[in-house]
């Protein structure tokens, strides 16, 4: 995520939101300073921040989990990415033309990821569920009083029902991604203990509901039952996510999904200040792959647990881009794969069914009757997808950049031998 677009990259400043509202002014100190032990000014801050700043008009009632607006925000950018770089166009950015639905699953009291998503982004759509009548109720009343109620469905479940209800309660037949903050305590006692055992954080004044902060074995088993339901319904999500509250949790998780075989997925962590941390966790059984900085945000997990990074990035011993993009171009338009360069943007987009470019694969294609073999090429049942990127470094030498990234597959060996093929091409011209 870039720092750039978080508006409370820096701490908030409370005087300048005081001025804009009256509503929160009357719960700053003189010094300037805001109590957050008092659940009424913490709440008046979340509605003042998210009116101010999304122009969203929300209510929180009393005893419900009240949600940070920066530590949502910071989920919401991380979805942005996620999705950004696993597009049918492949262009890593935006597309605005792009229509996504997704599912808050445990949606709260106020709905904020939809709200959030659905002001940042007008071709998002969403569904929330939650079990609690109260959330459902006062999340409606949300929707409704921001006039987003053609855009976001909020939908009782019940505790015993799949978190994921396409079929049964959605009706749809797919989803672009799912959500989820799901309560961090497998018991009271373990909330209790937690609360007592450090001081109070900001943001965190407002008591929750015991449903929304306690739920039978903890986020793990909540996620486990995640991934046990995306197992069955496999490329019907693109992206399988959730926030985790314990850093523990996603090494667990990870191993559960490599124990079942998944390879395509992404870890991040969300820091706000020096005060609140949270981790994220997303999965996919598409072999559509994300950026390494979107897939790889967690620096002190193990390494190996890390996914396998997306990008191969070299130099060129050339300070020509002409020469380097002459080379890729010859190299791969001699292939046996899909391959569309542009000369313009000094990039290309290519996918092969199979390795074609090593010295076995070459020597039988030599033979006309293994060339007519070749099955055509189908992007969509390609098992490589692959860009070349040449930018011209910004340095002394102004040697060329060759960035190659990952963008489908699930074979490691394959991408890697592919990046290997182009460096020893573009390495060995004079």
């Amino acid at each position: 995520m870039s720092a750039s677009r978080n508006i409370y990259k820096d701490d908030i400043d409370f005087t300048a939101l005081a001025l804009q509202s009256p509503e929160f002014a009357q719960y700053l100190k003189s010094n300037g300073q805001l109590d957050f032990t008092d659940p009424d000014a913490v709440r008046q801050l979340t509605q003042s921040l998210l009116q101010r700043d999304f122009d969203l008009k929300v209510n929180i009632p009393d005893k419900r989990l009240c949600p940070p607006v920066p530590n949502r925000l910071n989920y919401i950018f991380w979805l942005q990415d996620l999705l950004d770089t696993t597009g049918d166009k492949h262009q890593d950015s935006y597309d605005a033309d792009r229509k996504v639905v997704g599912l808050d699953i445990g949606t709260g009291c106020c709905s904020i990821y939809p709200l959030l998503g659905c002001s940042m982004r007008t071709g998002w759509s969403f569904f929330a569920t939650d079990i609690d009548e109260g959330n459902i109720e006062s999340s409606r009343a949300n929707v409704s009083a921001n006039g987003l109620d053609s855009r976001i469905t909020v939908v009782r479940t019940d505790s015993e029902e799949k978190l994921i209800p396409l079929d049964t309660k959605l009706k749809v037949d797919r989803l672009d991604f799912t959500m989820c903050n799901p309560p961090f305590y497998a018991s009271r006692d373990e909330m209790i203990a937690s609360a007592e055992a450090k001081d109070r954080p900001p943001f965190s004044a407002c008591t929750g509901a015991e449903v929304e902060m306690v739920t039978a074995g903890g986020e793990v088993a909540f996620i486990s039952r995640m991934i046990e339901e995306s197992l069955q319904l496999r490329n019907k999500v693109l992206w399988y996510t959730s926030m985790c509250g314990k850093l523990s949790s996603i090494s667990v998780l990870i191993e559960k999904l490599i124990e079942h075989g998944n390879n395509n997925y992404a870890v991040t962590e969300f820091v706000q200040g020096n005060k609140t941390k949270r981790w994220a966790l997303a999965w996919s059984w598409t072999d559509i792959r994300p950026t390494a900085a979107v897939a790889r945000g967690i620096p002190t997990i193990p390494k190996h647990l890390l996914p396998f990074p997306s990008e191969y990035t070299f130099t060129a011993t050339t300070e020509s881009i002409d020469e380097v993009a002459t080379t890729v171009d010859a190299e791969l338009g001699a292939l046996p794969l899909q391959w569309l360069w542009r000369k313009s943007l000094a990039t290309g987009v290519g996918f092969a069914m199979q390795n074609v470019w090593s010295r076995q694969a070459r020597r039988k294609l030599r033979n006309p009757d293994a060339m007519a073999d070749q099955p055509p090429v189908e992007e969509s049942k390609a098992a490589l997808g692959f860009r070349v990127q040449l930018k011209k470094e910004v340095s002394d030498d102004k040697r060329v950049k060759v960035i190659i990234r990952w963008i489908k597959g699930t074979d490691t060996v394959l991408f890697e031998s592919f990046c290997g093929m182009l460096k020893r091409k573009i390495d060995s011209k004079p």
